[in-house]
């Protein structure tokens, strides 16, 4: 499998929602279109909840990998 490049990573481990969408959301709109965010989301809420508010946002999810007390996604600026 092709290895993913990513442009930004935030790491949010240490936030609670609704702040760790807002703080993607804002990342995201400092990049150029087409280019890739690894966001390291905490495990709970904002798993369930960011993906999906990314994905409204027209935004494409391109990779998920859990971890033990984490989860990185890798998100394609629309």
């Amino acid at each position: 499998m092709e290895e993913i490049k990513i442009d930004e990573k935030i790491d949010l481990t240490a936030e609670v929602c609704p702040m760790t969408f807002v703080k993607t959301k804002m990342k995201l709109e400092e990049m150029e279109s087409g280019q890739k965010l690894e966001v390291v989301l905490p495990a709970g809420e904002p798993m369930r909840s960011v993906p999906i508010s990314i994905k409204e946002e027209g935004h494409k999810i391109i990779k998920v990998d859990k971890g033990t007390d984490n989860f990185r996604l890798i998100v394609e600026k629309s």
